[in-house]
Formats: C-alpha cells, sequence, structure tokens
C-alpha cells in the first residue's frame, strides 16, 4: 500500500514538505483558474487590505475591478481568496484610498515589486512600457550606424 521511500542522510525532510505544499498550491490555483480562462500572471505575491481604511461599503470598486473574483463582500468587509488572486494590482488601481490595498508580487526573475497607490501602479506600467520600447527599438536597430543607414545623417 504504501510505497517505500529511500531518504539519503543529506536530505532535508522540510525542504522536501515545503516544495510539496507549494507543487499542491500551484496544481489547486491552476485548476481554481483554468474555468475562468485568465492566465496567471505571478506565481509568488501576498495581497492585504487595511480593514480601517478600507471605504468597502461605500464603493466595492476593488471587487468589481478584480478579474478573478478573488475579491468578495463578507459581512461588512472586503474578503480575499489567495488562491484566485493573479496580483495584477486592479484593485489597487482602482481603489479609492491610497494604501488601502497592498500588493507585493516576485517577478519569474526573482524581482519584488510593492504596490499600495495608483502611482505605484502607474509608474510600474511605465516602466514596463519604456523597456518594451527599447526592446523593439534595439532589436530593429542593434548599433546606432544601423540606425544612421536607414534613415542617414
Amino acid at each position: 500500500m504504501y510505497q517505500k521511500t529511500e531518504v539519503s542522510s543529506s536530505t532535508d525532510i522540510y525542504q522536501l514538505l515545503l516544495e510539496a505544499s507549494k507543487k499542491k498550491r500551484r496544481e489547486k490555483r491552476a485548476q481554481l483558474l483554468q474555468p475562468i480562462g485568465i492566465k496567471e500572471f505571478f506565481e509568488e505575491g501576498n495581497i492585504s487590505i487595511d480593514k480601517r481604511t478600507c471605504k468597502g461599503v461605500e464603493c466595492k470598486l476593488c471587487i468589481e475591478a478584480c478579474p478573478t473574483n478573488a475579491l468578495y463582500w463578507k459581512s461588512g468587509e472586503i474578503g480575499i481568496v489567495e488562491e484566485l488572486c493573479v496580483f495584477c494590482a486592479a484593485c489597487v488601481s482602482n481603489c479609492i484610498v491610497d494604501d488601502c490595498i497592498r500588493v507585493s508580487r516576485q517577478r519569474p526573475n526573482g524581482e519584488t515589486e510593492k504596490i499600495s497607490t495608483l502611482r505605484d501602479v502607474l509608474k510600474l506600467l511605465g516602466d514596463i512600457s519604456s523597456r518594451q520600447r527599447i526592446k523593439r527599438v534595439e532589436s530593429r536597430f542593434p548599433t546606432a550606424e544601423a540606425y544612421l543607414e536607414r534613415y542617414g545623417k
């Protein structure tokens, strides 16, 4: 019934349990997000809402903005279903109170982003657009000479 597994003395059981837990969480997320048709943006992240500053009963804009329905109204406050959140920060960009919703997420390259205001969202989008424009220009004109050859002096 049980499969016997050989474990060496250098194997860290806690690391194995952590990896198994992460794998199970990823599988559950994929299963939940697949019917909605939402691509997972960030695997690692965190979202929190400051219940003291939240004006949820007055606006509920974050709930309407959430593409995965990870935010919902529950008995007088905003609730979060962590497994559904893709850390896209749509809720932050629609919130009427700065620093009420805090999203931190990790990019595949290991870079961590913390977003809690509309200014943070706009700055991040501007940075991403700038990097994409630079890549497009560099792909067409890898050197200044290539640019001058095409468009002259």
